[in-house]
């Protein structure tokens, strides 16, 4: 099939937006721990993540991730229906504190009929999570398709 005019902005390489903030609470952390069993000290010992090279209680990577997941969602009909494929490229770049804001920078970088589905675009989302301070604290590329 060949590729047609895309007939959604937000297909289109360079097409850009930011989303909404979020600041992480104690409770994200603790009900997080709780969800996926991971109960490192880092994340729930506040004692023990006084000793480390952070000096206080970090964020799981994984809730960084959901909560990104999360602030990208839309339901701007506008957009039409694209369906999360998966992420390449997970990056856990700086640690993410209780009391944090995140917010998510996101670029379409590819957008292409999918080689192997030519019935489906495969768009490709880079998105770098940021904090209130600016620093980037988690990179991704997010893959989307939409059938034609």
């Amino acid at each position: 099939m060949q590729d047609n005019i895309q007939d959604f902005e937000c297909d289109r390489v360079g097409y850009s937006y930011k989303t909404r903030g979020r600041t992480v609470t104690e409770s994200d952390i603790v009900v997080h721990a709780g969800q996926t069993g991971d109960l490192f000290p880092i994340h729930l010992d506040a004692e023990a993540a006084k000793a480390s090279p952070y000096g206080q209680r970090i964020a799981h990577g994984t809730l960084t991730l959901s909560i990104a997941v999360g602030l990208k969602f839309t339901t701007d009909p506008t957009m039409g229906l694209r369906i999360s494929y998966g992420y390449d490229r997970v990056r856990y770049r700086k640690p993410v504190f209780i009391g944090d804001t995140i917010h998510c920078e996101v670029e379409v970088t590819k957008s292409d009929i999918d080689p192997q589905r030519p019935n489906m675009r495969r768009i490709i989302e880079q998105t770098t999570v940021m904090n209130q301070r600016g620093e980037a604290v988690l990179s991704i590329d997010h893959i989307l398709v939409r059938w034609l």
